[in-house]
């Protein structure tokens, strides 16, 4: 069973509610997004740990129910 696009924007804002999250299917079958993901809860942190909080966003479903997802996380400048 596929992943919405809508659904992982949705869980990835509830976590992160600043976020401003871009999400691209890139293959059309619901499985193999890309997103890009800005928040100020991402200063101070190195990727490795950005990514790890969009990863616990999602609750547990990536590589199960989300396939794949190229993530790119970004702190906004002041």
């Amino acid at each position: 069973m596929a992943m919405d696009a809508g659904e992982i924007e949705r869980m990835i804002k509830e976590a992160l509610p600043d976020a401003a999250v871009e999400i691209r299917d890139l293959a059309g079958d619901g499985d193999h997004y890309a997103a890009t993901v800005t928040s100020a809860s991402f200063r101070g942190k190195s990727r490795v740990q950005q990514h790890q909080l969009v990863y616990a966003a999602l609750g547990g479903r990536m590589g199960g129910v989300l396939h794949a997802l190229a993530l790119t996380t970004v702190a906004p400048q002041d």
